[in-house]
This record gives C-alpha cells, sequence and structure tokens, in this order.
C-alpha cells in the first residue's frame, strides 16, 4: 500500500510509534442491497474500500476519491453511517509502523464506471450479499470483519458476542 508523503515526512520524526490516522471506509451498495468489498493486494484478504483521509481533505472528498483509485467506479455518498475506532483498529505493520485508524464510514451508491479492481492496491472486486458477509469462511480482513460486525451488518463471531 502506498504511504502518503505526510505520513512519510511523520514517521522519519517518530519512527514506529503509534500514529492516530483519520480514515474512511465506503460502502456502496446495488439495488439488491448488496455491498462492494475490494481484495487487498496487502493480504489478500476482503475489505472495505477506503483509506487515509489525505491534509486538508475533507473525507467526503477521500470517500470519493478511495473508490475512484481502489475500485475504478464513482460514487454518491448518501451518508454517514458511522465513525469507527478503538483499540481494534490498531495496526503494527510488517516494518515496525503502528497505526490507530479512525474511521468515517459511508454509504454510497455507483453513479459511474463499472467496478474493478486498481491490481495497486486491490487485486480483485466483487459485491457481496448479507449472507455471505456473515459466512464465518469468508476471507474478511480484521478492520472489515469488525466494522462489518460493529455497524451491525454481520454478526460477531462465535466466543466474541
Amino acid at each position: 500500500m502506498p504511504v502518503s508523503p505526510y505520513i512519510r515526512r511523520l514517521r522519519e520524526h517518530v519512527g514506529h510509534d503509534l500514529l492516530l490516522i483519520p480514515s474512511v471506509a465506503v460502502l456502496p451498495q446495488d439495488d439488491a442491497g448488496r455491498i462492494l468489498l475490494v481484495r487487498q493486494t496487502d493480504d489478500g484478504r476482503w475489505g472495505t474500500v477506503g483509506g487515509a483521509v489525505e491534509i486538508d481533505e475533507d473525507p467526503r472528498d477521500s470517500a470519493v476519491r478511495e473508490a475512484r483509485e481502489e475500485a475504478g467506479i464513482e460514487v454518491e455518498l448518501t451518508g454517514i453511517r458511522d465513525v469507527l475506532g478503538g483499540p481494534g483498529f490498531r495496526r503494527t505493520y510488517p516494518n515496525g509502523d503502528r497505526t490507530s485508524y479512525v474511521s468515517t464510514v459511508f454509504d454510497a451508491r455507483i453513479v459511474g464506471g463499472e467496478p474493478r479492481p486498481d491490481h495497486d492496491e486491490t487485486t480483485e472486486v466483487r459485491w457481496f450479499g448479507r449472507a455471505e458477509l456473515g459466512d464465518p469462511d469468508l476471507d474478511l480482513g480484521d478492520f472489515a470483519r469488525l466494522s462489518l460486525t460493529r455497524l451491525g451488518l454481520i454478526d460477531a463471531p462465535e466466543g466474541h458476542r
């Protein structure tokens, strides 16, 4: 995953220390209520469309940009579903960088483009119905599973209720 110049500069000063990063997640839905997910290149797992908010970028603009970059689609944001964060949204990257994300989650509908991966951050895009999202064997990334659980779109995994 590309690192923004801003985060790169911060890392020069703080090293691997924990950074709080504002981010967005986008949940494009089709007429059948299915949600578009992307397969991430970094871990090969399914996740929501989204990423970090850049300096001086409105989170709405970030959500639209991420949908275009990761899934090749133009979206109309239809509302803020929730804002998520906390210990479950921490990540330590293979290089040792530690981050804690606070994510604004937007509902959206596609108004242009055909869903396709960018082959940089994503390798595949696919629509998922609620039953599929709740399948415990679905290879969802940790953030996606936690997000979809906290949003009430899937049940908590056994032992986490």
